[in-house]
């Protein structure tokens, strides 16, 4: 597919390298290596994933001319910018990146903003080839596409999502905008790759970056293609997922963190819904057990709701998963 504007052709499955942080070097690198060998060439990864980046540099040294490499910068300030861009450049064994996003940052730079003219400036100098910007909130992702100074955008996208993001989408078709989904599993609760591929391949203005950590994983996605379309036993799994997910729930982002109380918000405010959508054993360990409790200290602060992109009540959804899993704990509430 074309990637919008950029006139990148990439392959519909495009690589998440997120999760490969939590991998050895050895196995991320035969992830890598085996996806590159099976057509896929755009790998989108970030400053801010730890060393998935020197992952990626290491794997692809010897072929960076083959392949399509994203990554991203969460700082707000052109000193920081240009810190981030140079450390990018050197763990990614490259002299250029193809296409560069800010990351989630508090606003849309614009044209006059001494951090866009940064980003601009880096093009200029050859270091990086495309601007994009990435964002979990809707009133930016609206604002990125109306300053029409962005040639992708990442954003959300899922079998989940309602007319709010499916605007977004077609928005970007209309402006020729690439974009690029993300959480396209719905952040780790979805359970049918099948199912969310065969949704996102109804758009063909919609790469999906699928995160993967294992060889299965990334099997299950080379094994579909354009002739993956959705037919009734897929339409069934969407449908039952949309009634119990709904809309009020947790998509793990992580932007509400760090809680003044260490709480995992993350975890913890979605703990219900994924001792159901998966074995249910390992998290009722001590460990998980432990991790519930500390709900209890909550100080409804709020600070976690003002950070979230979803505008969840966070606190309320807290007190929800506890009672219920201790209700599950108990027996009261059978799995």
């Amino acid at each position: 597919m074309r990637l919008g504007k950029t006139n990148l052709e990439v392959n519909k499955n495009g690589f998440g390298a997120l999760p490969i942080q939590r991998r050895n070097e050895k196995d991320s690198i035969e992830i890598l290596k085996t996806a590159y060998d099976n057509g896929i060439n755009f790998y989108d990864t970030a400053r801010f994933y730890t060393d998935s980046e020197e992952k990626l540099g290491k794997a692809f040294k010897n072929i960076r001319e083959d392949i399509y490499i994203a990554t991203k910068t969460g700082m707000e300030s052109p000193e920081e910018f240009w810190k981030d861009l140079e450390t990018s450049l050197k763990e990614l064994k490259t002299d250029y990146i193809d296409l560069y996003q800010f990351h989630n940052i508090s606003f849309c730079p614009k044209k006059d903003d001494e951090l866009y003219k940064a980003m601009l400036e880096a093009k200029n100098q050859g270091l990086i080839n495309h601007i994009g910007i990435t964002t979990h909130k809707i009133t930016i992702a609206h604002e990125a596409l109306e300053s029409r100074l962005y040639e992708t955008l990442q954003y959300p996208f899922s079998y989940l999502s309602g007319s709010d993001e499916l605007e977004i989408v077609k928005k970007c078709e209309k402006l020729d905008v690439g974009f690029i989904a993300m959480k396209a599993m719905g952040g780790g609760l979805l359970k049918n790759s099948k199912a969310s591929y065969a949704y996102i391949n109804q758009f063909d203005n919609v790469l999906p970056i699928w995160g993967i950590q294992k060889l299965s994983e990334l099997n299950e996605f080379l094994s579909y293609n354009n002739n993956t379309k959705l037919d009734e036993n897929l339409m069934s799994t969407i449908e039952n997922d949309k009634k119990e997910l709904g809309d009020n729930f947790c998509r793990g982002c992580g932007y509400c963190m760090p809680c003044p109380e260490e709480i995992n918000i993350s975890l913890c405010a979605r703990m219900s819904l994924w001792i159901r959508r998966f074995p249910t054993e390992p998290y009722l360990t001590e460990e998980y057990q432990k991790m519930m409790d500390e709900t209890q200290n909550c100080l409804e602060c709020y600070a976690c709701v003002d950070n979230c992109p979803y505008e969840l009540d966070i606190p309320e959804l807290l007190k929800e998963n506890y009672k219920d899993y201790q209700n599950v704990l108990s027996g009261k509430v059978k799995l």
